[in-house]
């Protein structure tokens, strides 16, 4: 009889651990004067130790049990504030690091709540609520810092994910392979809408402005999609636009090592009335249409930019 039928005892090590908590919801309200600032944030914690006794043998008394990692967060976040999440992060990942010595990897990711500042009037004279807000979800900012114990500096990567954009111009897509499997067209104009989810990690140096860099790579991807406010820009494809973004992050922010990005198409495709003979249903502008949304099927474009070695 073969021995894996026989139920022989398999000889196995264990390929990785860790161990945390997630969901940590955390939010930070800071006071200068009657001004206040907040950040809200939800952190996951993962810690990888030198011992594997706690699988093998159920010896339990190197864990750090991941409530008191929750309570971590929020002693930290109180003593030292939060300048930013990745800056947060390095900040959790040292105390780790640094309390137990039985640590060797640690993983903090984190998801930043956004809110901006009510305000009222107009654009040229707004005014600001000292302490008043409003969740303004139309993107998600989140960062994952990975340090080793044995290395100088940790890993970060930062992101923004679910930055759904569209335009009504300025987009096409010609040329491409005709063979008899196509159906589609070309598309000389036609609407572009994605929903964008791009990171990027950053050299392994000190002193970076987190919050700095995280908005001129958000203002690089919305304006190599958009363009100028009054003419546009052109789209020939998802891929030109994808690479053109991923470009101009890499010379704006030096420190960026490496950018990816992901840009699914959501189609709207233009309503057939051509069934509606009878009706009289042309608009008075000629421009105006209707659009159908379609989300599935969808084409996925995926890019990503490494910065070439450096000759020195």
């Amino acid at each position: 009889m073969n021995d894996s039928v026989k139920g022989t005892k398999p000889d196995v090590t264990l390929a990785g651990t860790s161990y945390g908590k997630s969901g940590v919801r955390i939010l930070r309200v800071a006071k200068d004067g009657n001004v206040h600032y907040i950040k809200e944030l939800e952190v996951s914690t993962k810690l990888t130790l030198d011992t594997e006794k706690d699988y093998i043998s159920g010896d339990n008394s190197d864990i750090i049990a991941t409530d008191s990692q929750k309570n971590i967060v929020y002693i930290l976040a109180k003593k030292f504030g939060i300048k930013s999440p990745e800056d947060f992060s390095i900040l959790l990942c040292n105390h780790f690091l640094s309390k137990y010595n039985h640590v060797m990897k640690v993983v903090i990711e984190i998801e930043e709540i956004l809110w901006n500042r009510i305000s009222y009037g107009e654009a040229s004279s707004q005014m600001y609520h000292n302490h008043a807000f409003v969740h303004t979800p139309i993107y998600i900012r989140n960062t994952t810092v990975t340090w080793n114990r044995h290395e100088y500096f940790p890993t970060v990567i930062s992101g923004i994910k679910n930055l759904r954009v569209l335009k009504t111009a300025q987009s096409s897509f010609v040329n491409f392979v005709d063979d008899e499997y196509r159906t589609l067209p070309d598309q000389k104009d036609r609407i572009f809408s994605t929903i964008i989810d791009c990171d990027w990690e950053y050299m392994k140096i000190p002193d970076i402005d987190y919050d700095k860099s995280w908005e001129v790579v958000k203002h690089c991807i919305l304006k190599n999609f958009a363009g100028d406010l009054v003419c546009g820009t052109p789209s020939p494809s998802v891929q030109h636009t994808l690479y053109t973004a991923e470009k101009e992050a890499l010379e704006r922010v030096p420190a960026i090592n490496t950018i990816e990005m992901t840009m699914p198409n959501k189609h709207y495709f233009a309503f057939d009335f051509s069934k509606f003979k009878g009706l009289e249903i042309e608009s008075t502008n000629d421009g105006d249409t209707v659009f159908l949304p379609l989300d599935k099927p969808s084409g996925v474009i995926y890019g990503k930019l490494n910065r070439k070695p450096s000759k020195l």
